[in-house]
């Protein structure tokens, strides 16, 4: 993808953004269609494979966020109690928040950061080498939550 393609997408962004089960958008990039889907959640993402295999919908891009509401309302959310998220939608105002203090940083993105890029010159070498890898990668552990 060029550099004027990422653009025009990182400009529309925002039709993918949301607390809605499934997303979608179409964008022109350079005169190819490129159909986008975003879904959160495991029962989401089934539902969206269903109808990708159905023939039903058709896209070139599909991004999955397993957590309902994606990664917003992950699991390394604090726990509120039934008077706080009964009566205020907590996704919708995590994203806010988020896409609010992401819109107004002047450094948005980690391949462009000074610092990253320092340590993968002088240290981890290139993206998705074996120490990068060994150094970066981890696995899931299941805890208890109390």
């Amino acid at each position: 993808m060029t550099q004027k393609a990422c653009a025009v997408l990182e400009m529309r962004e925002k039709e993918v953004r949301g607390t809605e089960a499934i997303k979608e958008a179409e964008y022109d990039l350079g005169g190819t269609k490129v159909k986008v889907a975003v879904t959160s959640g495991l029962a989401n993402a089934a539902k969206l494979l269903d109808m990708i295999k159905s023939g039903e919908k058709d896209y070139q891009f599909v991004e999955v966020m397993c957590c309902p509401g994606g990664c917003v309302n992950g699991g390394g959310q604090p726990h509120q109690p039934g008077y706080v998220h009964n009566f205020t939608d907590l996704r919708a105002d995590r994203a806010k928040a988020l896409y609010s203090e992401d819109a107004n940083m002047p450094l948005r993105k980690s391949h462009e950061n000074p610092e990253v890029k320092a340590i993968y010159a002088e240290y981890l070498g290139e993206p998705n080498s074996h120490k990068a890898h060994e150094l970066l990668h981890t696995t899931y552990t299941a805890r208890k939550i109390h």
